[in-house]
């Protein structure tokens, strides 16, 4: 995959293995974030990118494979500012509204559960 001078690219955040860079680690925290302006060419495979002030702890030179390529329509994408890093480049998750709830019952309890958005 190659990208172009002043395209823009989204950056891969999910966490490898063990390693919990953004936050929690489950299948609901953001794969990847953005969209960043390419800024230039480093290597064969690495590529420098515009980062804002607040993900200062990111290293700006990736390999390509942390990237993927920007579509405009843009509904998928988690904007970079929504996402509010502390220090230790974690961020609490908050809920939007409660979609559905249920009950189910078992022999002896019963188990509450919702869907968060």
């Amino acid at each position: 995959m190659t990208f172009q001078i002043d395209e823009n690219a989204l950056l891969k955040v999910s966490p490898m293995k063990g390693v919990m860079r953004f936050g929690k680690k489950d299948k609901l925290s953001p794969k990847y974030i953005g969209p960043f302006e390419i800024l230039e060419y480093v290597g064969p495979v690495t590529y420098r990118f515009a980062l804002p002030p607040n993900l200062s702890g990111v290293h700006p030179v990736c390999h390509v494979s942390m990237f993927k390529k920007y579509h405009s329509d843009g509904d998928y994408i988690i904007k970079w500012y929504s996402v509010v890093l502390d220090k230790d480049l974690q961020y609490e998750e908050e809920p939007i509204a409660i979609l559905d709830h249920d009950v189910r019952k078992l022999r002896t309890r019963q188990i509450k559960s919702m869907k968060v958005q």
